[in-house]
């Protein structure tokens, strides 16, 4: 049997005239701006405008473009050597679509449609699940197949916050950073979201709870000094803490090595490469701090395409986890293979 895998990641601007309208893409997501499209369109074209500025310095940093295309190329094929490799009997090819930049889902479908596969399985490389991330991509590519009616057998694989292989493709990179360290803070950084997400149900936050936990049990170290928290903050409303600025501030003023996970980012990109390794180091170094290191994003780390292809070739494996949503609360997605799919 062929089948697809779809890949969905942000995007970034591929050249610096680009990202104006990158960040009109981002910000024109009914996802990101929850409002009616009369408000929302020109709402997001003036954001876009007021922060294309700013936006462009950061880019300016990394070259003049976003690494997170090339970057996703090499783990997209990575992971179909990885699948064509263990499963002689079907035959996967992987697709990648950007939400916000190319290659967009109304180009790449066309790709799919002439492949004809027997089937098609979303796979988003954030590993935790966010109406705002994973969710807004895997609507924006139905609703795509609904509009060039497009029908094929769909599998999804929406979240995979407490997969043992992710789990351990963290383990290794952390233990490679600390491994001859003392007197270090390890702060495992993910992108933040406004707190009123999460009290409409978004899982985001607990799942990423979930992930860092199962990374320190598996770090095996009772007297591991360790927090979880939030960066990227935008916009006055509040959002979820505590912001890895603070945390950083507060460690550096104690004389603590800095040492950063980025556990929500399995690629570099500006958020990594830019407001890690730059501007939160330069805060870092401004209060005190002597040694400043950062564990590396997953990329194409053998544990972490390992579990991706684990996640799609046993699929129809999951059992229901009781761990990757808070109590009380079902999988907001209602897909028949889906999130809370976890095996052991």
């Amino acid at each position: 049997m062929k089948k697809a895998i779809i890949l969905f990641n942000l995007g970034g601007p591929d050249k610096m005239e680009s990202v104006e309208p990158f960040l009109f893409n981002l910000f024109n997501d009914p996802a990101i701006l929850n409002l009616p499209t009369f408000l929302r369109y020109p709402l997001a074209k003036l954001i876009s405008n007021r922060r294309a500025p700013v936006a462009k310095k950061i880019y300016a940093e990394l070259g003049g473009s976003s690494p997170i295309l090339k970057l996703t190329e090499e783990q997209s094929g990575a992971l179909e050597i990885e699948l064509n490799q263990t499963q002689e009997e079907d035959e996967y090819k992987c697709y990648i679509v950007m939400r916000c930049w190319n290659p967009r889902a109304k180009d790449v479908i066309k790709d799919v449609q002439l492949y004809d596969p027997n089937e098609v399985i979303l796979m988003p490389l954030y590993p935790q699940y966010s109406a705002a991330t994973s969710g807004s991509s895997i609507k924006e590519w139905k609703d795509v197949c609904k509009k060039n009616n497009y029908q094929v057998r769909t599998s999804t694989i929406c979240c995979y916050p407490t997969d043992s292989n992710f789990i351990n493709a963290h383990r290794k990179e952390i233990i490679k950073k600390i491994k001859d360290l003392k007197n270090f803070k390890l702060i495992f950084s993910a992108h933040g979201l406004p707190e009123k997400n999460i009290e409409k149900g978004d899982p985001y936050q607990w799942q990423v709870e979930q992930s860092v936990k199962k990374i320190v049990e598996s770090l095996n170290d009772e007297n591991l000094d360790w927090v979880l928290s939030y960066q990227s903050r935008v916009g006055p409303l509040k959002w979820i803490g505590p912001s890895t600025e603070d945390i950083i501030i507060e460690n550096s003023k104690i004389g603590k090595h800095i040492v950063l996970v980025p556990i929500a980012f399995v690629s570099e990109h500006s958020e990594t490469l830019v407001e890690l390794d730059i501007e939160y180091k330069e805060i870092a170094d401004a209060n005190g701090c002597k040694n400043y290191t950062r564990v590396p994003a997953l990329g194409i780390n053998e544990d972490f395409i390992k579990a991706m292809s684990e996640l799609i070739i046993k699929k129809n494996e999951y059992k229901i986890s009781e761990n990757l949503y808070p109590p009380k609360m079902q999988c907001p997605s209602n897909f028949k293979k889906c999130p809370c799919l976890n095996y052991e």
